[in-house]
């Protein structure tokens, strides 16, 4: 199995018609990239501060199947088109398991 997690963190001004954009588009592609197994997404829950603000944390059964992800049009769109706009900050890792 192969994991990738990515945080980001929203510029000043994010709406939060834009923040929902993001989740609810993120959460279309497992039905259009078959190769993810298991994707999940969410706001931080807001417990600890300095905590980055959405999360996604999505499995595949090999390093393949992630970069078909990765580069699936369909998900560079959502970044391009609902990500980016908004992003201040983002950190990632992906690692087998």
């Amino acid at each position: 199995m192969f994991r990738h997690v990515v945080l980001f963190t929203w510029a000043e001004g994010a709406t939060d018609e834009q923040r929902a954009a993001v989740a609810t588009e993120l959460g279309k592609l497992p039905e259009i990239i078959t190769e993810i197994r298991s994707y999940a997404v969410g706001a931080d829950a807001g417990v600890n501060p300095g905590n980055h603000e959405f999360a996604v944390v999505a499995d595949f059964d090999s390093l393949d199947d992630y970069l078909i992800y990765r580069d699936h049009p369909a998900h560079q769109a959502v970044i391009a088109e609902h990500i980016k706009p908004i992003l201040a900050s983002r950190a990632a890792v992906q690692y087998a398991f």
